[in-house]
């Protein structure tokens, strides 16, 4: 089996996106693509066999929560996370970065909005008097678990132990993930540490990978991540200077508001290796995956799908829908009529939203089936537009048909 890498089938004309295939040891990914969120080695309220079936071909976990519970060695012990977890296809883990600087005070699954940490003392903005739990120093960073209190040190290095001993097919770099909301002075501050943590990432990356003596099918691709905000001098500085280092692939931190974000990824990604993979960390709103696929980036994970889901919120190609609303008491139609998923194949409206009202387990597990599946699908069409050479097109159909419901 041979090493990673990634392959470039058609582009966008006038655009920076592309359609194209990433080969990992676990399998190939064809892109652009969506990656479901498996936070704690599990897509929640769905079986890895449903994940498939969904029409995921990768998934990603968190390195944090792992980190925690139940412990990189024992995921170590069980084989790396696609025995632990029942997953063949490919995995990608994240630095714990974002977990450890957010470490959300009432945290769940993720989002900026919840970010805390002790350098700005500030929630989006706003002033709390919560415990601050992480301490940034140049070095790294000290953190309190919210689990039990217990005190424990992020490193690059340490990231990079953690994330060999889970096992992904994809880690990530160790990085300062700043809030959107902060000045100029303390984007370039965490910049500057992000590029310099991107190295220490690389070295002990490839330290690892030479004391285990790894065969090609059992290798690594680490993606450095670049930062700067919502700042163009910072964002193309980073882009350059992530770029420069050796490696497989990138990814484009999300520390930028929304009415930035196509601006932002489109500076970052042509400044990239044109060659390599990027992936957009933590996006998922229907607009910004199109905005990022016509932009340049070729993988996309996010844990929308799931959390609206429990909630009954539900994705149609005409708008979500709460199936918890009383118009669907009596609703004997599938939640979406041409949907193959299997809630739509086998279950109608009104006994999705009966299970939502009585409080049913299986509720969120069907709305999550149909969310992932919806997501999915669309990221997998807008690849097959690409090919078609019809992508604007395809956006345009799409949206307009999305946005009369809303």
């Amino acid at each position: 089996m041979e090493k990673f890498n990634f392959k470039i089938e058609k582009k966008i004309p006038g655009k920076l996106g592309r359609a194209g295939v990433i080969h990992t040891p676990h399998g190939d990914i064809e892109t652009p693509a969506f990656i479901a969120v498996g936070t704690k080695a599990t897509v929640k309220a769905m079986t890895p066999e449903q994940v498939k079936e969904a029409g995921a071909q990768a998934v990603l976990a968190n390195t944090y929560h792992l980190y925690l519970e139940p412990g990189d060695e024992i995921v170590r012990a069980a084989g790396g996370l696609h025995k632990f977890m029942n997953w063949s296809g490919p995995v990608f883990t994240d630095s714990g970065g974002f977990q450890v600087f957010s470490l959300g005070v009432a945290y769940e699954e993720g989002g900026i909005s919840k970010f805390l940490t002790e350098k700005t003392g500030e929630n989006n903005g706003r002033k709390s008097n919560a415990e601050k739990l992480a301490k940034i120093d140049d070095d790294g960073v000290s953190f309190k678990s919210p689990k039990d209190g217990s005190l424990h040190r992020f490193t690059p290095e340490r990231s990079m132990e953690i994330q060999h001993n889970l096992g992904a097919d994809i880690i990530f770099a160790f990085d300062e993930c700043t809030a959107p909301t902060a000045d100029y002075a303390y984007q370039r501050e965490a910049m500057n540490r992000t590029h310099a943590w991107a190295k220490r990432s690389l070295d002990r990356h490839n330290e690892l990978n030479l004391e285990a003596g790894l065969p090609n099918d059992q290798y690594q691709a680490l993606f450095g991540i670049t930062q700067g905000g919502r700042f163009q001098d910072l964002r193309e500085e980073s882009a350059k200077t992530i770029g420069a280092m050796s490696f497989d692939g990138f990814g484009i931190g999300g520390s930028f508001e929304k009415k930035d974000m196509n601006s932002a990824v489109g500076w970052v990604t042509a400044l990239l290796p044109e060659d390599k993979p990027r992936h957009l960390l933590g996006i998922g709103a229907v607009e910004d995956l199109f905005i990022g696929v016509e932009n340049g980036a070729d993988t996309f994970d996010c844990v929308m799908p799931t959390r609206e889901a429990r909630n009954g919120s539900i994705y149609t190609k005409r708008g979500r829908i709460n199936i918890r609303n009383a118009e669907f008491r009596e609703d004997f139609t599938p939640i979406e009529a041409d949907c193959a998923c299997y809630t739509c194949q086998h279950y109608t409206r009104a006994y999705v939203a009966h299970l939502f009202r009585a409080e049913e387990m299986l509720a969120a597990t069907l709305a999550s089936i149909h969310n992932e599946h919806f997501f999915l699908t669309l990221v997998k069409n807008m690849r097959q537009a690409i090919l078609a050479d019809r992508f604007v097109e395809f956006k345009t159909e799409f949206l307009t048909g999305f946005k009369k419901s809303g």
